[in-house]
């Protein structure tokens, strides 16, 4: 019986199937339309509904809405350099929007997603809201202690970098391939 058992261990695992493209691009274009059109929902109830610099307690002291708007990036950083963060976020969608044609994993597809709904939504704010096209200030609301003060695009956005640091931590490529340890091994020698 254990010889049974072993044997059976020994035998190659087939693959798991692919998912088919339009599965692929449909993962894809769900969340990059999800994060983007929740991210600008959110921004248009928010500024309809409270005033520049309102705070209002969600779960206090863990959460609350914060209306501020940020001319720079994280934590406010680049507030002089509007039209740069423009400029990156644009090449940032056209870099994504590149990649998709060797999609071959549904994680990479969802990371990919939200990675273009959220730079989408940043990018929006950036050439639509005041001060002028392409420096306009980008709506944070949701505020934690000890942390910036984001929006649902930095979410997507994060969420995004998390999915795709794990996925090149485990080896998975963007095609759904796994990159295995001897060819870990060969590709630092060059």
């Amino acid at each position: 019986m254990t010889d049974e058992l072993a044997a059976d261990s020994a035998r190659p695992v087939p693959p798991a199937p692919r998912p088919g493209r339009a599965v692929l691009l449909s993962v894809f274009a769900g969340f990059a339309l999800f994060a983007y059109i929740l991210d600008q929902l959110t921004k248009l109830w928010v500024t309809s509904s409270m005033v520049e610099g309102e705070r209002i307690p969600v779960l206090p002291p863990l959460l609350h809405w914060y209306f501020i708007r940020n001319s720079g990036a994280a934590f406010s950083i680049g507030e002089n350099v509007t039209w740069v963060f423009s400029i990156i976020m644009a090449a940032v969608a056209v870099a994504i929007l590149f990649q998709i044609r060797k999609l071959g994993s549904l994680w990479w597809s969802l990371a990919l997603g939200l990675l273009l709904g959220g730079a989408l939504g940043n990018l929006t704010d950036r050439l639509f809201r005041e001060p002028s096209f392409g420096m306009g200030h980008v709506v944070d609301f949701i505020q934690l202690p000890n942390f910036a003060i984001f929006n649902i695009a930095d979410s997507a956005v994060v969420s995004a970098v998390a999915i795709i640091c794990i996925l090149t931590l485990r080896g998975i490529a963007l095609d759904g391939s796994r990159l295995t340890s001897e060819r870990k091994d060969t590709s630092g020698d060059a």
